[in-house]
């Protein structure tokens, strides 16, 4: 699809963008990374509209594509996600990507549309000097609209948003039960897991099919390695534990009262501007994250459908009727942990970016004050993998054989995924 405006229609469009500026932008003109400005946009709204966890992994995805394109389109540097680079050489890659952004969010959240328009008058206003300026910003502001528009259009045919298939509770040992605590709103029935099961069928952004890294499963109840987490987390990640400590009780929640794509993309955002990326590295550095984000979750909950495993409330019952876990448990199937896949996927691509010994520092809007930092990206996997033991949500293989999922998935996006232009040097 593209779309077609005049130059006056262009021109005006800036003009009104200009008139909305907040008076900072209208007096000193100056700018920072505008992928980054509209990736914390993204994230805004996000919070803003409650989005869980498992649907922003997603959606972070179709977002950072559209930005990505619309940069890329102009730039012409590296192999296109789905629009294919045709934007006019003169247009300003600055409004395209703010164009792109605001176009994707507009259509994902309609009711924020006035807080959106705002901080694209915000963006334009920041790029239009003069009318050599304005000219460049009005053809950015075009291609990014079309390309965010043509996003957003392919990602619905995507089946997230199909009718999850019928659910039949099974009850043999090991298979999944509901658990205590809260059902969520898209809960198809009081039996049956919410409704962003279909992700385990959405087709991916990079992998061939959501089945593509499935894992081998969990160990058999009889095993010594199932016997042996499930001790773990009977002591560990019990309400009133006695052996947790209070930082491993403040960990686990630390890192469950915020969702992967805001936690690791702020990560993103801060090494992109210590390291002095440029604007369309930028994209495609958060479009590696978000999107690998993306694929793990949907292989995750391929598995999780798949296996069907119980939650470490269902397992231990029988031995604890007054065992319960630290933390309310997710209300879908256990194996395995989409907590350590995503953040596994989205650490693979960093430490791929800026080397495995990066020190960076986590952040947790739920957990105001609070940081974690870390001097490498596979310590922070690691301690995202131990969260979910504290809380009471995991096994440790489910934990151990998400992150392989995850680390798999990113490598298989980063290989396939916004490569080199061939004639590019």
């Amino acid at each position: 699809m593209k779309i077609k405006l005049g130059f006056a229609v262009l021109a005006a469009m800036v003009a009104f963008a200009s008139s909305m500026a907040p008076p900072a932008f209208a007096a000193g003109r100056t700018h920072s990374n505008v992928v980054i400005d509209w990736n914390q946009t993204m994230l805004n709204s996000f919070a803003t509209a409650k989005v869980p966890a498992a649907v922003a992994n997603r959606l972070a995805g179709v977002i950072a594509s559209a930005t990505f394109d619309a940069v890329n389109g102009i730039e012409r540097k590296y192999t296109a996600i789905h629009v294919q680079p045709a934007g006019d050489p003169e247009a300003s890659p600055e409004a395209a990507a703010a164009s792109a952004t605001y176009t994707a969010l507009v259509k994902a959240f309609p009711l924020q549309k006035p807080t959106l328009d705002a901080a694209l008058a915000s963006s334009i206003a920041s790029l239009s000097d003069d009318d050599s300026a304005d000219a460049s910003v009005a053809l950015g502001v075009a291609w990014g609209a079309s390309v965010g528009a043509q996003i957003m259009a392919w990602r619905a045919g995507d089946g997230f948003s199909a009718t999850s298939p019928p659910y039949t509770l099974q009850t043999a040992p090991g298979q999944w039960q509901p658990t205590p605590g809260p059902v969520l709103p898209c809960t198809t029935g009081p039996a049956g897991p919410p409704c962003f099961r279909t992700l385990a069928t959405t087709v991916p952004f990079a992998l061939t099919s959501p089945s593509q890294f499935r894992p081998a499963g969990p160990p058999a109840l009889t095993s010594a390695r199932y016997a042996a987490d499930l001790n773990e987390v009977m002591q560990l990640g019990r309400v009133n534990s006695a052996t947790r400590t209070p930082e491993q009780t403040q960990t686990a929640v630390f890192w469950q009262v915020d969702t992967p794509p805001a936690q690791w993309d702020r990560v993103a955002d801060a090494l992109a501007m210590s390291h002095h990326l440029n604007l369309l590295k930028t994209a495609r550095l958060l479009a590696l994250v978000n999107i690998s984000l993306a694929d793990a979750i949907i292989a995750v909950f391929d598995a999780k459908n798949f296996y069907n495993s119980w939650r470490p409330v269902t397992a231990i019952a029988p031995i604890d009727p007054l065992w319960q876990p630290l933390l309310a448990t997710p209300y879908f199937q256990e194996y395995p942990s989409a907590h350590a896949g995503v953040s596994s996927a989205a650490a693979t691509i960093l430490a791929a970016t800026f080397g495995d010994n990066t020190t960076f520092t986590v952040t947790s809007a739920g957990s105001p004050g609070v940081e974690r930092t870390f001097s490498s990206f596979g310590d922070a996997v690691a301690q995202v993998s131990d969260a979910r033991v504290w809380a009471g949500f995991h096994f440790r293989f489910s934990c151990d054989d998400g992150a392989v999922l995850g680390s798999r998935v990113a490598g298989y996006v980063s290989a396939h995924l916004m490569l080199p232009a061939e004639d590019d040097d």
